[in-house]
Protein backbone atom coordinates (compact mmCIF):
# COMPACT_ATOMS: atom_id res chain seq x y z
CA UNK A 1 0.00 0.00 0.00
CA UNK A 2 0.98 3.45 -0.83
CA UNK A 3 1.87 6.39 1.15
CA UNK A 4 -0.26 9.46 0.53
CA UNK A 5 1.43 12.95 0.45
CA UNK A 6 -0.86 16.40 0.51
CA UNK A 7 1.05 19.15 -1.31
CA UNK A 8 0.21 22.73 -0.32
CA UNK A 9 -0.44 25.38 -3.44
CA UNK A 10 2.85 26.96 -3.16
CA UNK A 11 4.32 23.43 -4.02
CA UNK A 12 2.34 22.31 -6.62
CA UNK A 13 4.26 23.78 -9.52
CA UNK A 14 6.95 21.17 -8.78
CA UNK A 15 4.58 18.15 -8.87
CA UNK A 16 2.07 19.49 -12.12
CA UNK A 17 -0.24 20.73 -10.08
CA UNK A 18 -1.22 18.07 -8.44
CA UNK A 19 -2.55 18.57 -4.55
CA UNK A 20 -1.93 14.95 -4.06
CA UNK A 21 0.80 13.04 -4.77
CA UNK A 22 1.26 8.98 -3.85
CA UNK A 23 4.81 7.23 -3.11
CA UNK A 24 5.97 3.82 -2.21
CA UNK A 25 6.38 2.50 0.60
CA UNK A 26 8.81 3.88 2.60
CA UNK A 27 10.19 3.26 6.84
CA UNK A 28 10.82 6.83 7.65
CA UNK A 29 9.57 10.35 6.42
CA UNK A 30 13.40 10.81 5.73
CA UNK A 31 12.90 7.53 2.85
CA UNK A 32 9.44 9.37 1.65
CA UNK A 33 11.39 13.17 1.15
CA UNK A 34 14.08 11.25 -0.98
CA UNK A 35 11.34 9.37 -3.29
CA UNK A 36 9.24 11.90 -3.47
CA UNK A 37 12.30 13.42 -4.66
CA UNK A 38 13.44 11.47 -7.32
CA UNK A 39 9.74 12.01 -8.83
CA UNK A 40 9.19 15.56 -8.56
CA UNK A 41 12.72 17.04 -8.52
CA UNK A 42 13.14 20.38 -6.22
CA UNK A 43 10.53 19.23 -3.19
CA UNK A 44 13.33 18.24 -1.05
CA UNK A 45 15.21 21.44 -1.06
CA UNK A 46 11.63 23.28 -0.54
CA UNK A 47 11.05 20.71 2.77
CA UNK A 48 14.73 20.11 4.21
CA UNK A 49 16.90 23.02 4.98
CA UNK A 50 20.79 22.30 3.60
CA UNK A 51 21.58 20.64 6.71
CA UNK A 52 18.97 18.22 5.51
CA UNK A 53 16.87 18.56 8.45
CA UNK A 54 13.10 20.22 7.83
CA UNK A 55 12.53 23.36 7.19
CA UNK A 56 11.99 26.09 10.20
CA UNK A 57 9.00 27.27 8.37
CA UNK A 58 7.45 23.77 7.00
CA UNK A 59 5.06 21.91 9.75
CA UNK A 60 4.80 18.08 8.17
CA UNK A 61 2.22 15.92 9.65
CA UNK A 62 2.09 11.85 9.50
CA UNK A 63 -1.42 10.69 10.10
CA UNK A 64 -2.33 14.33 11.68
CA UNK A 65 0.53 14.23 14.05
CA UNK A 66 3.36 17.12 13.93
CA UNK A 67 6.39 15.10 13.47
CA UNK A 68 8.36 17.53 15.66
CA UNK A 69 6.64 16.07 18.45
CA UNK A 70 7.73 12.52 17.20
CA UNK A 71 10.52 11.68 15.65
CA UNK A 72 11.19 14.01 13.42
CA UNK A 73 12.78 12.97 10.07
CA UNK A 74 12.76 9.63 11.65
CA UNK A 75 9.62 9.26 12.09
CA UNK A 76 7.60 5.37 11.19
CA UNK A 77 5.44 5.46 8.57
CA UNK A 78 3.09 2.29 8.11
CA UNK A 79 1.40 1.63 5.24
CA UNK A 80 -1.32 3.23 3.86
CA UNK A 81 0.08 6.63 6.14
CA UNK A 82 -1.13 9.99 5.15
CA UNK A 83 1.81 12.76 5.02
CA UNK A 84 0.45 16.73 4.88
CA UNK A 85 3.14 19.37 3.97
CA UNK A 86 2.22 22.52 5.55
CA UNK A 87 3.95 25.66 5.17
CA UNK A 88 3.70 27.56 8.64
CA UNK A 89 1.46 31.06 8.43
CA UNK A 90 2.64 34.19 10.25
CA UNK A 91 0.81 36.71 11.12
CA UNK A 92 -0.41 39.53 13.11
Amino acid sequence: MSITVRIPTPLRKLTNELDTITADESETLAQLIDVIEGQYPGLKERICDETGELRRFVNVYVNGEDVRFLSGLQTSLEPGAEVSIVPAVAGG
